[in-house]
């Protein structure tokens, strides 16, 4: 399974302008992953005839069923992350859509149960928990072993992939814009590219194809960012909130923003 997702496109939720916080968690710093019904489909067009790679949704937003319904009409299919205390909430899928995205040969993993932001801190008990319990609620909902799950916030640590291991995942995708996967204690990890809500068809075209530039100005971000968030700390997620000026508070995990 790691040599096939070796490239891997990391999107959230695909939802009609204005209408940001019908799928997945709300406010000004989700709304920046979400991308329109329109794009979404131009990406896939851009791809067509690609080789196969990762699409894949985090956080488990209801707009699951419209991306799930676009993959299809290009042939393709996508994996799908789910926060799992979010599990039949407003916005979030129910356990109907979860089936029902298996049943039409998606992949379904874990996304942690509580979204923390700040996952490559939490101590060791807590990530233990996040990974186990959230395995047995997809488990009991899908009939069939969960081995796949992405973390969570972008911040990742050797900890995450380890508690993963010990909760029985073999693979798990991150947040780091890298086409080169890499193991930790028998867990395959896999990078992946951010698509945010202005990402151009050209640039998902050019990260699938390799191309040097969207793959240097993803590569430089994050590392100025994981820069930032060293230095910050915990002082990183008040900055944030305070540039993108958010409005509704959101509560992630282990954080409120």
């Amino acid at each position: 399974m790691a040599e096939r997702f070796v490239i891997g496109l990391m999107y959230h939720d695909v939802v009609s302008p204005g209408n940001d916080d019908e799928s997945g968690f709300r406010g000004r710093d989700a709304a920046r992953y979400k991308v329109s019904p329109e794009r979404f489909d131009a990406h896939l067009a851009a791809i067509d005839g690609l080789p196969p790679i990762a699409i894949t949704f985090d956080d488990g937003g209801v707009s699951a069923m419209r991306a799930a319904d676009a993959l299809e009409r290009h042939g393709r299919r996508g994996c799908f992350f789910v926060t799992c205390n979010y599990i039949g909430t407003a916005g979030f899928v129910d356990r109907a859509d979860i089936r029902a995205l298996v049943a039409r040969g998606h992949v379904v993993g874990s996304h942690s149960c509580s979204h923390p932001l700040r996952m490559g801190h939490c101590s060791r008990t807590q990530l233990v928990d996040e990974w186990t319990r959230s395995r047995a609620i997809l488990e009991s909902i899908v009939g069939a072993e969960i081995r796949v799950g992405s973390v969570p916030g972008g911040d990742f640590a050797a900890a995450v992939a380890e508690t993963a291991a010990d909760a029985g995942l073999t693979l798990l995708f991150t947040s780091e814009p890298t086409r080169v996967p890499r193991e930790i204690d028998g867990v395959a990890l896999i990078g992946r590219y951010t698509i945010q809500h202005l990402t151009t068809a050209s640039t998902v075209a050019g990260l699938v194809r390799g191309a040097w530039m969207p793959r240097v100005r993803q590569s430089t971000l994050w590392t100025a960012k994981k820069v930032t968030k060293r230095i910050a700390g915990a002082g990183y997620l008040r900055l944030r909130k305070r540039i993108l000026g958010h409005g509704d508070e959101v509560h992630w995990g282990d954080q409120s923003l």
